[in-house]
């Protein structure tokens, strides 16, 4: 066969499957995209820029990465899908080309007290089957290493039947061995349950001795049940009950009772606020009953356990002098080492994946974690980096990875070792979307999308569609700020005070001494992991309702169903309720789409939402209201002109006008929209469900809330995550003004622009884990960029040219 031929049969003419090398997305219109058309090439980097509210999140997440999972679910049998989330279809009109999506978005990962950083990457799944196989001595399968399988023995009578009329009975024992501590169940804390914060032992019942929020002396529920159950005399001060009363009060098993002819449940007091309180997520009760909480419960670490969750006997078994627990106490870096000592050919995979489990987690800039770390303490940023770490050794190519801002939390160091696993994931053959800010991860893209050209009702358009080059030749808001550089302040702030911390011992922290000026902006930086956080919330948020006043607005994601909004969520709703009740001289509650106003067909919803059990539900708009949540009357009521409902659709900026003068002027309501409008969110609609706002908008938005608070100390925690980089001087200007009315300013932050701006720097490091946790420099910008001491003051100096 000569040469020629032989070429022209490896290069055949482009095969029919090779042609399909888009993503075509036609006429997207989910939340506020306007008919997007798009084609996004396939196995290329793709970076998703414009600034926050624009509809990247609304493409990307909403319409490319939903309809690829409703897709893979719909391929499962019905009964399966039964057991699977619902997905409804984007509203789109065309998606073509799509291949299966992996998404690692920012969600925070499980919060529940048994999840751990091991537990949901399965390195703990391998430490246990390598300590059950090497662990000496002996004591059991995987399950006597597990903190959340408890030990159980049993016995009793079976039958088993033999033929066609014979049966026997016979005895069966069963054990079950599991490593959970038996004080703590698994939890690594107990509960300690302050009595003199539940009553006034001074008081009977009958007098009102409890103290508990909510119980009246008077409600059926919890006091009368108590008062008159027959176990207790309620007419006698509780300090002189005798030791059965106290016994029964505080500890007593849930007992029938019946209290004037109608049954009730009598329980101890003990248990009853274990249930009704203890059970719930602190996070989501209302302030005055969360203030209980932190009065009346105390956690310690196990006394038995030592806060390891392990049985004594899962902590007895040991490789080369380390224990299990010992193992996950561990910095990460430093269990890998550990881990790379072991030679036993017995159980090589298990420690070649072991191995690259952990190797990962140093690779990603996590090696400062410990695998007993509750994963629901990781930051945004982190929890993305450890999903991320399933997916760095997959042998899948051709799918297409999802990614929303994997630099947040990342130091400028960090942020280079990031964008190398990018282009590796792409590099392996698979198509990577990635919706970014920083112009560090801008630059190393393929493709850039660059939505626009503003926020909510303005932005959903496409501005452009190119290469980097393109973008920054072209005349979008992206395209002008990407090579902004902020410079170094001539003249900073004097302090007029400073906030001492002494021997600050909080996680890594080496007994850190530190002065933090007041009166003045301060950034504390350092790489991830080097113990920024730990020192602030660790050593200045506990000051709250000390004299310097500290309000503390950290990364925590906001709670809210779909019918909470931000009228609702800052407390802008509630003058605004007023101000309607008193100028139509009716109750404040009829303006309430969650109370009497609502209305009744929807239940004040504003949609209809229909399951169709596997089958994705669907939500149709109320004929009853039209989507506008109340009853036909409620809107008969006008203030200015306007309903309840119209100003609901109104944005921030125009609620602004409205609320500021003329008949409809309502100065605490103008209050809240001018703070609003401080931190760039005047696009928003009033009504607007939470659920629907990005992770930008969402910071922002706390940001808004807690401006309102009284208190000399503000502490931010990365606010310029999700902020695009026009942002980010709206941002500096609303920290500046913070500053000059008084207030001072402490902001935990990577971004140079922050950095440049800021009066006084604290940088520590200079590594993370037990590399970190000191100063190692404190000073002005100029002063760290002179030194060029640190990473912090090498990236810095970079970044303004110096």
């Amino acid at each position: 066969m000569s040469k020629a031929t032989r070429t022209d049969r490896q290069s055949p003419a482009l095969h029919d499957a090779d042609s399909h090398d888009m993503i075509r997305v036609h006429g997207a219109r989910v939340n506020n995209l306007k008919d997007v058309s798009i084609e996004i090439p396939k196995r290329r980097l793709t970076v998703f820029t414009g600034v926050s509210g624009s509809g990247k999140s609304s493409l990307v997440f909403g319409t490319i990465a939903a309809e690829s999972q409703r897709l893979i679910n719909e391929t499962y049998s019905a009964f399966v899908q039964g057991f699977m989330p619902t997905l409804a279809r984007p509203e789109v009109d065309v998606l073509d080309g799509l291949t299966t999506a992996i998404i690692v978005d920012q969600q925070r990962m499980g919060g529940d007290i048994r999840s751990t950083v091991g537990t949901a990457t399965d390195a703990n799944a391998m430490l246990r089957i390598l300590f059950s196989r090497l662990g000496k001595p002996y004591v059991g399968s995987p399950n006597a290493f597990s903190f959340n399988v408890a030990s159980v023995k049993a016995s009793g009578a079976i039958t088993v039947d033999r033929g066609a009329d014979k049966s026997k009975a016979e005895k069966v024992t069963f054990s079950r061995t599991g490593g959970m501590c038996t004080r703590c169940e698994g939890r690594g804390t107990v509960s300690d349950i302050d009595l003199t914060q539940l009553y006034d032992d001074s008081k009977s019942i009958a007098e009102g001795a409890f103290t508990i929020p909510g119980w009246k002396s008077d409600s059926w529920w919890s006091v009368r049940i108590y008062a008159e159950s027959g176990f207790l005399d309620p007419d006698k001060p509780i300090r002189e009950f005798t030791e059965k009363e106290m016994r029964d009060f505080l500890h007593r098993e849930p007992t029938k009772v019946k209290v004037e002819g109608v049954n009730f449940t009598y329980e101890g007091l003990i248990p009853k606020i274990q249930k009704s309180f203890l059970s719930k997520d602190k996070e989501a009760m209302q302030p005055h009953i969360r203030a209980f909480v932190e009065r009346a419960v105390t956690f310690t670490a196990c006394p038995d356990c030592g806060g390891t969750r392990l049985s004594e006997a899962a902590r007895s078994s040991k490789i080369k002098k380390i224990s299990i627990a010992d193992a996950c106490a561990m910095q990460i870096s430093d269990l890998a080492e550990w881990v790379r000592g072991l030679d036993e050919p017995s159980v090589a995979p298990l420690l070649t994946t072991l191995q690259h489990t952990l190797d990962s987690f140093v690779e990603i800039g996590l090696g400062y974690l410990s695998l007993d770390r509750p994963s629901g303490t990781l930051s945004g940023g982190e929890a993305q980096r450890v999903k991320m770490i399933r997916h760095l050794g997959s042998s899948l190519t051709d799918v297409t990875y999802v990614f929303d801002e994997p630099t947040i939390g990342l130091h400028p160091h960090d942020i280079q070792r990031m964008n190398d696993l990018l282009l590796r994931l792409r590099d392996k053959g698979n198509t990577v979307l990635v919706v970014e800010h920083k112009p560090e991860t801008i630059a190393i893209a393929d493709h850039v999308v660059d939505l626009g050209p503003g926020a909510g009702t303005e932005g959903g358009a496409v501005c452009f569609e190119g290469s980097v080059e393109g973008l920054r030749a072209g005349d979008t808001i992206t395209g002008r700020h990407l090579d902004d550089r902020a410079t170094l302040k001539e003249k900073v702030r004097t302090p007029n005070g400073a906030l001492e911390i002494r021997g600050a011992t909080t996680h890594n922290l080496r007994g850190v001494d530190v002065d933090i000026p007041l009166g003045a902006l301060v950034v504390i930086t350092g790489v991830a992991g080097s113990g920024k956080s730990s020192l602030v919330h660790g050593s200045l948020v506990g000051r709250r309702g000390t004299a310097e006043g500290v309000v503390a607005i950290d990364q925590g994601a906001i709670r809210g169903s779909r019918r909470s909004n931000p009228a609702t969520y800052t407390g802008l709703l509630d003058p605004v309720r007023k101000a309607f009740a008193k100028a139509n001289g009716v109750k404040p509650g009829l303006f309430s789409a969650n109370s009497e106003g609502a209305c009744p067909t929807c239940n004040g919803a504003g949609v209809i939402y229909t399951d169709l059990a596997m089958m994705a539900g669907v939500a149709t708009t109320c004929e009853e209201c039209e989507g506008k949540r109340f009853q036909a009357s409620v809107l008969d009521h006008h203030l200015g002109g306007r309903d309840i409902s119209e100003v609901l659709a109104m944005s921030v900026a125009e609620a602004e006008e409205f609320f500021g003068a003329g008949e409809a002027r309502t100065p605490a309501a103008h209050r809240v929209l001018d703070r609003l409008a401080d931190v760039g969110l005047g696009y928003l609609r009033l009504g607007q469900p939470l659920t629907t706002l990005s992770g930008g908008e969402r910071q922002r938005l706390k940001l808004a809330t807690h401006m309102g608070e009284k208190g000399g100390v503000y502490i931010l925690d990365e606010p310029t995550t999700g902020l695009h980089l026009a942002d980010v001087e709206q941002l500096l200007g609303l920290l500046d003004r913070l500053v000059d009315s008084g207030k001072s300013v402490i902001v935990i932050e990577h971004h140079q622009a922050v950095m440049s701006h800021a009066d006084w720097i604290i940088d520590l490091g200079p590594g993370a884990g037990h590399d970190g946790g000191r100063i190692v420099f404190e000073g002005t910008p100029a002063d760290l960029v002179a030194e060029r001491s640190t990473l912090t003051g090498e990236h810095l100096a970079a970044y303004v040219g110096s």
